[in-house]
């Protein structure tokens, strides 16, 4: 007997062999360039809390003030196109009841205006673009993706520095669980700021280069591990004003406990994380499992029928006939 190969089972090695060479490029190749960060971003995070803010009207601190934090984050598209980076542009805003809602940012409490650039794949800054300022660190305002549990250094910008964020274990943000990260920042000098000498405790001056000083309470951060996405955002800012070269605040600019993430904040960090994230489960986890299980099947069975093959019988050939003798 003869085997040959059905087209059948050639068919099925054939696909299964794809499928086998297809996961591991979904995994390794297609993967890594589907994590990109986008340059077309256009988003607002706001944060509330309650603490004490200078009233330039009445010239003191007051105490139990509602605060909110405004932070809009757009993407400049043709200078991220131009750069192959991603440009972006933050406005924060820091506000009291009394300057909500503002028809012109500037008219806030504090304004802060800045543009960050960073690598698309791996979230690290980049410096070009008329980025300002010039920030360094691992992370600011998202964490990479495929976060890891260790410490990350975060770009704090009303210090002007990197501050380190511990890993502290998980959390769940509206039910959705992510990496929590804490820190605290000491007090430290982030600039100078012209005020009355009455101010810093020097009446006798009228006008003072006073000391600003930035301390923070506590960051809390809870972060998507797949995306890097902030789920979750919690700050306690405290900014004093000092006399020149004092060693002690003679005045509170700003100073609260808590200032975090609102409800409707968290839930839309949410419902982005689970987007992104389940995008790339399925491009990463998902489609190349599939893929390695049923090429796996299908080679196998495909193999297993070339190796069988379909049974025909050998040609012979027809035996011949032997001639009759002549006889004379």
């Amino acid at each position: 007997m003869r085997r040959t190969a059905s087209p059948l089972s050639l068919i099925l090695l054939g696909l299964g062999t794809f499928l086998l060479v297809l996961a591991p490029m979904l995994a390794w190749y297609v993967t890594p360039r589907a994590a990109v960060n986008p340059v077309d971003i256009d988003t607002t995070a706001v944060y509330k809390g309650t603490g004490s803010v200078f009233d330039t009207e009445r010239i003191e601190t007051v105490p139990d003030r509602t605060i909110t934090v405004t932070q809009r984050v757009r993407g400049d598209v043709a200078a991220s196109e131009r750069s192959g980076n991603a440009v972006w542009d933050v406005i924060t805003t820091v506000d009291t009841d009394d300057s909500l809602p503002a028809a012109d940012p500037h008219d806030a409490l504090d304004f802060a205006p800045h543009r960050w650039v960073m690598d698309r794949r791996t979230t690290r800054p980049v410096h070009c673009c008329q980025e300002s300022p010039y920030i360094e660190g691992e992370a600011y305002l998202k964490f990479p993706f495929d976060v890891r549990k260790r410490d990350y250094q975060w770009w704090d910008n009303t210090g002007g520095t990197t501050v380190t964020m511990r890993y502290s274990g998980t959390e769940k943000v509206q039910g959705y669980t992510g990496y929590r990260f804490t820190a605290e920042v000491a007090p430290r000098k982030v600039g100078t700021r012209l005020v009355p000498g009455s101010i810093v405790g020097q009446p006798e001056r009228p006008q003072v280069l006073a000391e600003e000083w930035y301390a923070n309470h506590g960051f809390k951060l809870v972060v998507d591990q797949r995306t890097g996405r902030v789920l979750y955002a919690q700050t306690g800012p405290r900014r004093t004003l000092r006399a020149p070269g004092g060693d002690r605040d003679a005045a509170v600019l700003l100073d609260s406990r808590k200032i975090a993430f609102t409800t409707a904040t968290q839930k839309e960090a949410v419902r982005q994380a689970e987007q992104d994230s389940g995008m790339l489960r399925t491009v990463g986890v998902t489609l190349p499992i599939g893929a390695a299980v049923a090429g796996g099947v299908l080679a196998v069975a495909g193999a297993v029928l070339v190796v069988r093959g379909r049974r025909r019988p050998e040609s012979t050939g027809t035996p011949e006939t032997p001639h009759p003798s002549l006889t004379m």
